[in-house]
């Protein structure tokens, strides 16, 4: 054994330097991975609990830990994005501190825990969209596909057509840099909206299925903007080939997922019927939503989109009410990862009129905020064909643009389109339009008998 690691080291090892760097820092990244998940879930826990004392939606509570928590406050979960830098968090001064090491040291391992919590908060929405999709009705979610496309067309084109045309003729804003600025006012964030929805017990109703069905499509039609507008940003002109095949790719991506459901779903129950060990139930699963999100993400569309269709098909199967049951103690460990680092990437900074940079974007930001809030509240109108829906919760659910639209703003800033002033503008506007929605969402609610999904289903017994 001696001999054989020894003659196989020359032809894998990396190189000394790169191995002793690596060896060195690895037990420290760890150790400010572990400080930020004991930051993140004491924020998150605390928030929730606060939030439900005063009856608002637990998210909220948690996207306020995380502004606390983040940037705007206590700086201890931060991330490099806007060229913040290691000596700028806490938990890395303490890291330092403790371990006595260099500022090179401390910027590396800055970067690779940055992008460690990163990707875990982006698997904490892959397995919420996948919960998200097992408490979804598929049926029912057919019932309202029209409604919820023409929510979603109305709920991209009115805010993308006003804001576009409001900064050009108003503010003067030059044509891309506009188009750019509307685009980023299309986007619905599925998963703080769903997630509400779930606490509030909606989410099987006919306007939470509404909502998630076109928050769905609200995230397909804002990646395939995204893609227009960064083409144009870029060269001038738009991809025509790449916006066709974002269209039919994402078409075909989510019908296909549920036509072939129906076959899938005989396999899933065969397959876990045969293994014996723990786990026999939500690994399967797992991997086909991973499968299904991977396939998403590989076809240039959102992983959140093929963990949520996963999410549809297994709903269909025998096993899914033990499946719901086994999946909340994984979304309670993960989930809430990505709602404190939504909230801690929020930069409230932007809403100060002392610094001079910042007036003339607080005055586009007010447009803007009218613009997403009217934009999509007047989706609850077109819906067609449902007496006494509640319209104004369908409008107040597509509200929040989230970590959609601060992904707009960060390609914006990256490509040199947007001024300081736009850029800064289109930040308040996704922070304010994040966090006004929930406790709006509870209220618009709370005002309605909406039916849940328990008196739906007494409904139906007694037919």
């Amino acid at each position: 054994m001696t001999f054989l690691s020894n003659s196989l080291t020359p032809l894998f090892s990396p190189p000394p330097l790169l191995a002793t760097t690596e060896a060195e820092n690895g037990p420290l990244i760890l150790s400010g991975v572990l400080l930020s998940l004991i930051v993140i879930y004491l924020a998150s826990k605390l928030g929730a609990e606060a939030a439900k004392r005063f009856d608002f939606p637990p998210v909220l509570g948690e996207l306020l830990a995380g502004v606390l928590v983040g940037v705007s406050a206590l700086h201890l979960i931060i991330f490099p994005e806007g060229g913040l830098e290691a000596s700028d968090s806490l938990l890395m001064t303490v890291l330092q501190f403790l371990n006595g090491l260099s500022p090179e040291s401390v910027s590396t391992i800055f970067a690779s825990q940055s992008e460690v919590i990163s990707v875990l908060a982006e698997i904490g929405v892959i397995v919420l969209l996948f919960e998200i999709g097992l408490e979804s009705d598929l049926r029912q979610l057919k019932e309202v596909g029209v409604q919820a496309v023409v929510v979603a067309c109305v709920g991209v084109a009115v805010p993308f057509a006003a804001g576009t045309l409001g900064l050009m003729a108003i503010f003067h804003v030059a044509a891309i840099p506009a188009i750019f600025a509307g685009a980023a006012l299309t986007a619905t964030s599925i998963g703080i909206t769903s997630k509400v929805l779930s606490e509030l017990g909606q989410l099987k109703s006919k306007e939470g299925q509404i909502i998630v069905g076109a928050a769905v499509i609200d995230d397909v039609l804002g990646i395939i903007v995204l893609a227009v507008v960064a083409s144009l940003a870029k060269t001038g002109e738009i991809d025509a080939v790449n916006v066709l095949y974002l269209i039919l790719g994402a078409t075909a991506f989510l019908i296909g997922a549920i036509v072939l459901g129906g076959v899938f779903n005989k396999t899933f129950v065969a397959i876990v019927e045969k293994l014996e060990t723990r786990g026999n139930i939500i690994i399967p699963a797992f991997i086909f939503a991973f499968i299904m999100a991977f396939i998403g993400n590989a076809i240039h569309l959102e992983a959140i989109l093929g963990a949520f269709a996963a999410g549809l098909v297994l709903d269909e199967t025998d096993a899914r009410q033990e499946l719901d049951e086994l999946i909340k103690p994984v979304a309670d460990i993960l989930v809430p990862i990505f709602f404190v680092t939504v909230g801690a990437r929020a930069d409230l900074r932007v809403l100060n009129p002392m610094v001079p940079e910042n007036r003339a974007g607080l005055l586009i930001a007010v447009f803007l905020v009218l613009v997403a809030i009217a934009g999509k509240l007047v989706t609850g109108w077109t819906v067609f064909g449902q007496p006494g829906i509640n319209r104004a919760a369908i409008g107040v659910g597509m509200i929040p643009r989230g970590e959609v639209g601060l992904v707009f703003a960060g390609i914006g800033s990256a490509s040199g389109i947007l001024s300081k002033p736009l850029e800064v503008s289109i930040i308040i506007m996704v922070i304010l339009t994040t966090f006004l929605a929930p406790p709006f969402l509870r209220i618009t609610f709370g005002n309605t008998d909406t039916p849940d999904a328990n008196s739906e289903l007494k409904k139906e017994l007694v037919s």
